[in-house]
């Protein structure tokens, strides 16, 4: 069983993949507590992976992405998910911390590192398809040299856009990475 805070279907609003409608899967448990978290972790359903793809399906309009963040989805998707995912045809994307290692199988990793306000969340993944960092004004240099296809810093909260925007125009490395959901008033 797997503890779910919630499942709905939207669009992606950040990183890469903004505006590609995905379903989304946010699990309830985290090992790191941030400041701007936005997830309930005392509201959960124990669920089994029959029933989140039950869900997924019923409410998806026929999307073949899945989203499994939280919280911190690597501290409970497993095998056992994944297959039941692929094996109905499913697009698998992660939203993690990088705190612990991934199960295989996953299609797509963003890896969005809290370290500048959990020192004690080390990251240990070594590879993601796209980084991308809440910038708050904090160094980001070391993390140009991690091994990703995608460099993203992203305003906190939507609050320091413009210099979020002013560092990225002077670091062509990183690209912008907005809230849109937020902006648009979507989930």
């Amino acid at each position: 069983m797997y503890r779910i805070n919630e499942i709905f279907y939207s669009l992606q609003g950040e990183g890469h993949w903004t505006g590609t409608p995905m379903v989304f899967v946010r699990f309830s448990l985290c090992n790191l507590r941030c400041p701007f978290c936005d997830t309930d972790f005392a509201s959960y359903s124990e669920m089994s992976a029959e029933a989140v793809l039950s869900e997924v399906e019923r409410i998806g309009q026929g999307c073949r992405r899945v989203v499994f963040t939280g919280g911190e989805p690597s501290l409970q998707l497993d095998k056992a998910m994944i297959e039941t995912f692929h094996d109905a045809g499913y697009l698998i994307h992660i939203e993690t911390n990088g705190t612990r290692e991934l199960p295989e199988g996953i299609d797509w990793v963003t890896m969005s590192p809290k370290t500048d306000w959990q020192p004690s969340g080390k990251v240990v993944l070594r590879k993601a398809d796209e980084l991308k960092l809440v910038y708050t004004g904090q160094d980001v240099s070391a993390w140009e040299s991690f091994d990703a296809g995608l460099f993203y810093l992203q305003p906190c909260s939507c609050q320091n856009t413009e210099e979020v925007v002013t560092y990225v125009m002077s670091h062509p490395l990183w690209n912008l990475s907005l809230q849109t959901h937020k902006m648009l008033d979507i989930r």
